[in-house]
């Protein structure tokens, strides 16, 4: 069963630019990941959001120890304006399916 997560990075002001490219740096690395099938970065208010969908919890698993995440992180570190907000989501069925849940 596949497995959402969003990831909400905050950054301070002045590094917004910097953490763009850091992050636009990570995308394609993740993409190669097993078991990646969405991986879509957004950015709103100082803030840089992770989109992400996962065939399974194990590629989920997997993902969490790949050197691109320690790297993503250890880049960050130094210009989060607040800890990473990291949440797995649970689908709730409603409306019309087809534009209602993620797909892989």
């Amino acid at each position: 069963m596949p497995v959402v997560v969003i990831a909400t990075f905050t950054v301070k002001p002045e590094s917004v630019e910097t953490v763009r490219e850091i992050c636009s740096k990570a995308v394609p690395q993740v993409h190669e990941e097993p078991g990646c099938q969405l991986y879509s970065l957004h950015e709103a208010d100082n803030a840089f959001v992770f989109v992400e969908q996962w065939a399974d919890a194990e590629a989920l698993k997997t993902h969490s120890a790949a050197p691109s995440v320690a790297e993503l992180f250890g880049s960050l570190s130094e210009h989060l304006a607040a800890p990473p907000d990291i949440k797995m989501l649970q689908p709730v069925p409603a409306g019309d399916t087809a534009k209602g849940l993620l797909r892989g």
